[in-house]
């Protein structure tokens, strides 16, 4: 068994990596480094949320979130994400990138304004507490799969598993930056992939989810999302 330190020491320099080899592949193209994702991730990177906010005190301030994203955190709708389970400071770093604009959305940008950096806190930690979020558990999709677990080394294409960690479910608390995947909607997580491939989502540590799925296709993200939502 690899030990979860060893496996975010390679998905950490499986990413400088891809990084480096994007960059020598594109030399020249200045946008790599100062284009809307660089200045997006600037903007996620001065965010710093507190370890850890009061699950107890965030039951009752996540009332203002419940209408939409559901009681435990499993939403109904397949475009709204589930929450449930989610790495609390992956969901307290997605708060503030919504309340700063860095990351944009019409309600959760003008949502994220009217709570405090504590009620973020909080909210995240009610959502962090309640069981994993989970999929119907169907392994017929091969090349969602295969994707998933092997990734694409003729497209630079990263394993999810190396990062997300086996199933989507994470590696570990202690790596937030690599949140829950397995499980969520197959809707967001395709609008999601599809968001970062256009550059209309720039959020990720060093826009790496940017450059990672920069060449999949329609149908790889079609077939990748499906799985991940199976888990």
């Amino acid at each position: 068994m690899i030990c979860i330190n060893c496996k975010l020491t390679a998905c950490l320099a499986l990413t400088v990596l891809f990084v480096s080899m994007t960059s020598c592949a594109r030399r020249g193209n200045t946008d790599l480094l100062t284009g809307p994702a660089a200045i997006g991730n600037k903007s996620s990177d001065t965010v710093k949320p507190r370890i850890s906010g009061d699950p107890v005190a965030g039951k009752m301030k996540s009332q203002i979130c419940q209408g939409c994203h559901g009681v435990d955190g499993n939403s109904t709708d397949e475009l709204i994400p589930k929450l449930s389970g989610q790495y609390e400071i992956y969901i307290s770093k997605e708060l503030r990138n919504y309340k700063a604009g860095t990351r944009s959305h019409e309600i959760m940008n003008a949502m994220a304004a009217t709570l405090s950096n504590e009620d973020l806190d909080d909210i995240s930690a009610y959502f962090a507490s309640q069981p994993k979020m989970k999929g119907n558990g169907s392994t017929s999709n091969e090349q969602g799969k295969n994707i998933f677990l092997k990734g694409n080394t003729s497209q630079m294409v990263l394993a999810c598993v190396d990062c997300h960690g086996a199933g989507g479910k994470g590696l570990s608390p202690d790596t937030p930056m690599f949140p829950v995947i397995g499980g969520q909607h197959k809707a967001y997580l395709l609008k999601q992939l599809i968001d970062f491939r256009e550059d209309d989502r720039v959020n990720s540590p060093n826009a790496i989810m940017n450059r990672i799925v920069s060449t999949l296709s329609n149908a790889d993200l079609e077939v990748l999302a499906q799985y991940i939502s199976e888990q």
